[in-house]
């Protein structure tokens, strides 16, 4: 079954991302020879964006031009809340939530991501 892809509607993308990601146990990511992928944030200069997905094939989708030598890599969620989002948040990255083909999306602080990740687990 092919997930609906992602939509212009960010908010509606990240709406997706919590349920969807809880259900699989996991998160994707694109991981490259640097490390993972990351962006410029459009809302804070000088600041940094990794995106994450709630399916492989938005990820997928990624996987190409300045990213075509990143492979599509799952995230255990428990250890994406535990470890990864603590030290997104030390790092002073944000965390992009399900962006669209053109990249293109919601960025959150990653303890307001863990928050809203521990309410839905509940």
């Amino acid at each position: 079954m092919q997930a609906e892809t992602l939509s212009d509607n960010f908010e509606e993308n990240c709406a997706r991302f919590l349920p969807e990601a809880a259900a699989q146990g996991c998160v994707w990511a694109l991981e490259g020879e640097e490390g993972f992928a990351l962006c410029e944030s459009e809302k804070y200069p000088e600041t940094d964006v990794m995106p994450f997905w709630s399916q492989r094939e938005f990820a997928e989708v990624h996987a190409n031009g300045d990213w075509a030598d990143y492979q599509v890599v799952a995230v255990d969620l428990e250890e994406f809340m535990d470890d990864w989002l603590t030290g997104m948040h030390d790092d002073v990255l944000l965390v992009g939530i399900n962006w669209n083909a053109e990249l293109e999306g919601i960025e959150l602080e990653p303890l307001d991501l863990l928050e809203q990740l521990e309410q839905e687990l509940q």
